[in-house]
Formats: C-alpha cells, structure tokens, sequence
C-alpha cells in the first residue's frame, strides 16, 4: 500500500484496460474507491477486465470519492465483432466448376 499525500483533491487514474484486481491497487494508491454495478462480487474479481470509468481519467475529484467502472460493454457501445462490409458475390462452390463460368456454345454465330 502507498501512503499519498493529504491533498484534498486527486486526478482520477486511467482505469480503463486493467484487471479488476489492477484498478483496485492503482485506485487504492491514488486515494480513490471503487464500486462496480455490474459486479456484485467485485471484491473477489480478478482478471476481468475494466471497459468504462466514470468520472473519466484526469477529473479532479475528492479524496475518498467513488469511481465507477464496468466489466461490461452496455447495449450499443461496440460489443459486436467490428464493422462487416457486405460480402457478395459469395464465394464460389466447389468442385471443378469453382473458379469457372459454364462454358457457352464454342460455334455460337455472331450477327
């Protein structure tokens, strides 16, 4: 444990990326406490890892004041696989017919 100074005010620490156990020590040290909605159990949480703070890193806040992290991403905050661009043509079936056309008539008369 890290004794910090007696200011009255403290920057809130960047707790986003962490392990749950991370941001509790790097919170401890920084004079804040923490609390976890989504986490009933967040004394015992260890490799989770933090996605959201608030107040955001850098705020000035009281010491002793409460951080509010989450382990979850909410409904519409990028808990989805990314960006995916449509895929068409799909890829072709196999067999001998997969990377050609079928062939036309080869006497086809041209007018």
């Amino acid at each position: 444990m890290r004794i910090t100074p007696k200011t009255p005010e403290v920057r809130v620490p960047r707790l986003v990326g962490l392990m749950a156990v991370d941001a509790r020590e790097t919170a401890e040290a920084q004079g804040v406490l923490l609390a976890a909605p989504d986490r009933p159990d967040f004394h015992l949480a260890v490799i989770d890892y933090v996605v959201r703070q608030y107040p955001p890193p850098g705020a000035e806040v009281p010491r002793g004041a409460v951080i509010t992290v989450w382990f979850e991403l909410g409904d519409g905050e990028g808990g989805g696989a990314g960006v995916r661009e449509p895929r068409r043509p799909g890829p072709p079936s196999g067999g001998l017919r997969r990377e050609l056309d079928e062939p036309g008539d080869p006497f086809e008369i041209l007018r």
